[in-house]
């Protein structure tokens, strides 16, 4: 019997199909969420996964068994889901892994409006239901069971996209897009038809077996092919986006990847444009460039712990008009505090037709320090190994340090972070210097300590 700790993780449901969970624990979530939530009515969607169709349609029945109607959107992107959310006010079940591979598939909710189901609003309790009913058998039933309908929401989604960024009269760009195979090639086409672009499509096959590359375009192996074909195409930029294409990617017209710092502080001078004195939110993580630039633009930056929970908590309660990870999730007030990738996209392209240079020129005003990526280290204590970092600076002249995730390190002309994994008995390093030669000073003193 499956251990559900193993499968209900911190922000959804993930694990492999059928091995740790399959249709018959799929109907036991429909119930439970109903069950605490209180919906009279939810919607639902799922990616181009072989399992994810039956995953949905089962967590449908054990919904509408509880009395809620059910609203199926049927394929779509993890932010097309968020859409419909909002634009229904609606609690949402979205059945992706985005981008694990092929055996997994998970389960993202949403309460009305997009607002995020986690361990602490709804989560933990889903958990404890689905245990009890299925070690002890499934609820009564309700009098009345709900009725399930099928909707086509894309072009109402694609219409709300291109109706918050502004691309009329920009130039015509050529860009390559990588799908990976994924829900990408769902969604593009539509939202891009009628722009001003030459559209090069690659890997736009759903498959979800993943048959190009894996669709993690945060591993540089996996945007080798669009790198590649942006260099012989010479078009203007590539975007890769992940298996449910709620993350999006940029690659410049010289096939170097486009920090997602960068892309959050480009963003972020786009909205303060149109909300002058707004709130941008981004997490402890990003670049030193981000709050430099908001400041620049006359907004207030407030930084966050990692993770799409503490960015939507925080942007309901301060009102932000933005946030950005360095993941590459990206926040939209104007998308009801949700994520969308294809949103920032949308940005990226409105931003670069607007002037006449290239992507690797407008994006240099903000990127401007050298970093490390993100950077491994499987420990045996996490704990022993974090607090042996925090013994080895607490003191030095010049150097602060806050416990806000993890423990993050700052001197005047650099820093680093380090976070332990949630799922993995690793931590995670990422150090951003003045200089490349600082950068790589900094990681390896901190990795010599972290590897002990």
């Amino acid at each position: 019997m499956t251990d559900l700790s193993q499968i209900v993780k911190a922000y959804d449901v993930r694990g492999v199909v059928p091995d740790q969970w399959d249709e018959t624990l799929a109907e036991l979530f429909g119930a439970a969420f109903v069950q605490v939530t209180g919906a009279e009515a939810i919607v639902t969607g799922h990616d181009m996964r072989p399992s994810s169709p039956g995953l949905a349609r089962a967590f449908a029945r054990g919904a509408a068994a509880r009395g809620a109607d059910v609203t199926e959107i049927g394929l779509c992107s993890t932010d097309q889901l968020y859409y419909a959310s909002g634009a229904l006010n609606l609690p949402g079940a979205m059945f992706t892994a985005s981008h694990n591979p092929a055996r997994y598939n998970g389960i993202k909710m949403c309460r009305a409006g997009a607002a995020p189901v986690g361990q602490d609003t709804g989560l933990a309790e889903i958990r404890r239901l689905v245990e009890e009913w299925r070690d002890h058998g499934a609820p009564e039933p309700v009098a009345a069971t709900g009725a399930v309908t099928q909707r086509d929401v894309l072009a109402d989604y694609a219409d709300h996209l291109r109706g918050l960024v502004d691309l009329t009269g920009i130039r015509r760009l050529k860009v390559v897009v990588d799908a990976g195979n994924g829900m990408g090639g769902h969604t593009v086409p539509t939202v891009f038809e009628g722009l001003p672009l030459q559209l090069d499509a690659l890997y736009f096959e759903l498959d979800g077996s993943f048959p190009n590359h894996e669709a993690n375009p945060l591993d540089p192996k996996n945007i080798v092919d669009l790198q590649a074909r942006v260099r012989e195409t010479g078009a203007d930029l590539g975007l890769a986006f992940d298996g449910d294409a709620d993350r999006c990617f940029v690659v410049d017209e010289n096939g170097d990847p486009v920090s997602p710092s960068a892309i959050t502080a480009l963003v972020a001078a786009r909205e303060l444009a149109k909300h002058p004195g707004g709130t941008i939110i981004h997490n402890c993580i990003t670049s030193w460039s981000v709050p430099e630039v908001v400041k620049e633009k006359g907004g207030e930056p407030v930084r966050t712990r990692v993770g799409h929970s503490f960015i939507k908590e925080e942007m309901a309660k301060s009102g932000a008009i933005f946030g950005g990870e360095h993941s590459a999730h990206y926040y939209f007030r104007d998308f009801w505090n949700a994520d969308t990738g294809m949103l920032a996209a949308l940005h990226v392209l409105a931003a670069l037709g607007a002037q006449p240079g290239p992507l690797s020129r407008l994006v240099d005003r903000y990127d401007r320090y050298a970093a490390s990526g993100e950077i491994n280290s499987t420990v045996d204590d996490q704990t022993a190994r974090l607090a042996a970092i925090k013994a080895a600076y607490q003191g030095r002249e010049g150097i602060t340090l806050d416990e806000l995730d993890g423990l993050t390190v700052t001197a005047a002309d650099w820093w680093f972070n380090v976070r332990p994994s949630n799922t993995e008995p690793l931590l995670r390093l990422n150090a951003e210097a003045r200089d490349t030669a600082t950068v790589e000073r900094v990681r390896d003193e901190a990795l010599g300590i972290i590897r002990g």
